[in-house]
């Protein structure tokens, strides 16, 4: 090396040199590197899951031409392995899952535009436990647009969403345009399942109150996307008296305040006065300008749905009323309820997830 050369770290410029609009350049930068990378895997998905459809779609079609069995499935796994053997997925019982994927979903067009935008992980899990076609869209729909994980989706389809979603009985339609009454009523469930809860007193309603939010992250998940905690017990004075509000959110979508009370009894028509009130107190007191008028949930162990919506047609503000269960098989018919797990093995299971 000659005694001219030179030889160094170098190191990059201090942040504090920087112009002041570096920071802003910085983060346009960044956000395309992010937003680059989320397109690059949304179209490798796109493509992995088109190949499985129109693999699958191969496989049906030769089987109702020639009438062949599973016999053949794992030969051409085998072989297929052998001819690819850097990639993934061509065990014989995916082979059975891209055949099934292309049974399920017939339209291509509907493959285009729907189903490609799922993860695989996804896929198995409607072709496992979901069996008509217009309920596995609706989960394949609703996965997509509030970006559901596998677990959370194998949740959903286990407590049966699609029975329970936009179902309370509500004045939604007299009270709210009807843009605004849609959207209101889709966020509602009825039941609400707190699966997460063990109930010692089901007539506690601090007791549940407390667990709820304790699992505020669960309890999150089954009011659905949009709603954001702002706390429970929030207290309010009105004229020298005390009350307490069980639980506020905001709703991101509605762009309005929503009040949760709790009821571990059945549902009494004297209950919507007080909600109304709390209502009409976040109106005033906390609701900015901009913000749409309140929204009231009342949740209780059981309703007449007669009675409730004879008591909602008396209200000028709008309020829904729903029921909520501590437990998924409560709330389900026989058939079902057979099938799932107990109260006791989800909440070990649960447990051992936060202990985790």
């Amino acid at each position: 090396m000659s005694d001219d050369a030179e030889a160094s770290f170098p190191a990059p410029p201090a942040r504090s040199t920087m112009p002041e609009w570096y920071p802003d350049l910085l983060e346009s930068v960044s956000s395309r590197v992010v937003h680059g990378r989320s397109r690059a895997v949304s179209a490798v998905n796109r493509e992995l899951i088109s190949t499985y459809w129109l693999i699958g779609r191969d496989i049906l079609r030769r089987q109702a031409e020639e009438g062949w069995g599973s016999r053949v499935i794992d030969r051409l796994s085998s072989d297929l392995r052998e001819r690819f053997p850097d990639s993934k997925g061509f065990s014989p019982r995916n082979l059975h899952y891209m055949r099934a994927l292309a049974a399920s979903w017939d339209d291509n067009a509907i493959v285009q535009q729907l189903v490609a935008q799922l993860p695989w992980g996804h896929h198995v899990v409607l072709l496992d436990r979901v069996s008509d076609k217009s309920t596995r869209r609706w989960y394949a729909s609703a996965s997509i647009e509030n970006g559901w994980s596998r677990a959370v989706l194998v949740h959903q389809v286990d407590s049966h969403l699609h029975e329970r979603s936009g179902k309370a009985i509500t004045n939604f339609a007299a009270t709210l345009p009807p843009r605004d009454s849609d959207l209101a009523q889709q966020m509602t469930k009825d039941p609400y399942i707190f699966d997460f809860v063990a109930m010692t007193d089901s007539r506690n309603e601090r007791e549940l109150e407390t667990q709820l939010v304790a699992h505020v992250q669960k309890f999150l998940l089954e009011l659905g996307q949009g709603f954001a905690f702002v706390g429970k017990q929030v207290r309010l004075e009105i004229g020298g008296d005390e009350f307490y509000v069980d639980l506020l959110f905001y709703h991101l979508k509605l762009r309005c305040y929503v009040v949760v009370e709790l009821k571990a009894t059945r549902f009494d028509p004297g209950f919507l006065g007080q909600l109304g009130m709390y209502m009409a107190a976040v109106d005033d007191l906390l609701a900015h300008p901009d913000d749409k008028p309140t929204i009231g949930l009342l949740l209780c162990k059981s309703k007449n749905s007669v009675v409730a919506e004879y008591a909602l047609r008396g209200s000028a503000v709008p309020m829904g009323v729903t029921e909520w269960r501590s437990a998924i098989v409560e709330s389900l018919p026989e058939e079902f309820a057979s099938s799932l797990p107990t109260i006791e093995a989800l909440e070990a299971e649960l447990g051992a997830d936060d202990d985790s």
